[in-house]
């Protein structure tokens, strides 16, 4: 009796030594469930370049587009909640996809929790100088409104907060704005650039660089004040549309039951990112503000948010069934 309580007690002191293994110990996997080269991928980039310094361990962000988000978010709750699969994810996903979709393949708020907010941004509201004359938004809606036919306007996506905005800004500036969705900002882009479609109220961070090569005329922002490095853009209600203030956010997450000290390492690693002078500069010069929220506020903020999004949601007539 007195050699089994012997060979026991090894097993029973390492125990509580394997519950507190360090984390992380192995990369992490971060999915984007948008296509590469649009706003969320960069900028989720962008900071999990930053976090993974003070996480020691490299941070992979994947590509897993589709259905509007949903199946890389998916992808993410039914992962292993161990910490090494997280999702970056948009506002679309916390507070508008719910309203799109007849038959969600998750529940956001029992599958998943919010660790922190990562950026915001404006959507700036673009026409392509070559084909379009207009030079404030006043003119492009006088514009707009005498064409007979409707006005064209691409988005990343249906339902996605340029194709919402978009929607919102046509119906209260009095004209009919037809949305022509794409397969992300890596299509829809060039589509303003070529004629394709005749205006965008896209997300800045994608048509920073266009902007700053003046291929893109940007007429006003959705923001509250003047974007700093665009000084000379109006918001919209200095440009005569008085309350349309929205803004874009993405936040990062993770299955519902991954342990809370891992969510809180996580958290930390992102507040740190956040308070960094070099990514707060290059997140301002891609077009995004660098944030950090707590876990309890990522997940108030989409909550607080969801009665205003379905509300653009039944403006724009957008399903996605």
């Amino acid at each position: 009796m007195h050699r089994r309580t012997l060979l026991a007690a090894p097993l029973a002191l390492a125990t509580p030594a394997l519950a507190q293994a360090p984390y992380p110990e192995r990369p992490i996997r971060v999915i984007v469930p948008f296509p590469a080269g649009g706003s969320l991928d960069v900028l989720t980039r962008l900071s999990c370049e930053a976090a993974q310094q003070h996480l020691g361990q490299p941070m992979i962000v994947e590509n897993r587009p589709g259905a509007g988000g949903n199946i890389g978010t998916d992808a993410v709750a039914k992962a292993a909640p161990d910490g090494y699969t997280l999702g970056s994810v948009s506002v679309g996903l916390f507070s508008i996809n719910q309203y799109l979709y007849g038959n969600m393949p998750f529940d956001f708020d029992r599958e998943l929790t919010g660790i922190s907010l990562i950026y915001e941004l404006p959507n700036i509201a673009v026409v392509a100088p070559q084909f379009n004359q207009a030079k404030t938004l006043q003119e492009f809606i006088t514009w707009a409104k005498g064409r007979a036919q409707g006005v064209t306007f691409g988005s990343p996506g249906i339902g996605t907060t340029p194709h919402l905005a978009g929607a919102m800004f046509a119906a209260r500036a009095g004209f009919n704005g037809i949305h022509v969705p794409f397969r992300g900002a890596a299509q829809g882009v060039p589509a303003v650039l070529s004629g394709s479609v005749e205006f965008s109220l896209d997300n800045l961070a994608s048509w920073m660089p266009v902007l700053g090569e003046g291929r893109g005329r940007g007429l006003a922002v959705t923001s509250a004040e003047r974007w700093p490095t665009l000084p000379d853009i109006p918001t919209m209600a200095e440009a005569g549309m008085a309350d349309f203030i929205v803004t874009s956010w993405a936040a990062l997450i993770a299955p519902k039951a991954t342990p809370r000290p891992v969510v809180e390492r996580l958290s930390a690693a992102f507040r740190a990112a956040s308070q960094s002078p070099a990514v707060q500069a290059r997140m301002l010069q891609s077009g995004g503000l660098s944030r950090w929220t707590s876990p309890e506020d990522t997940m108030a903020r989409a909550l607080r948010e969801r009665p205003m999004w379905r509300e653009m949601v039944r403006i724009s007539g957008a399903r996605a069934d």
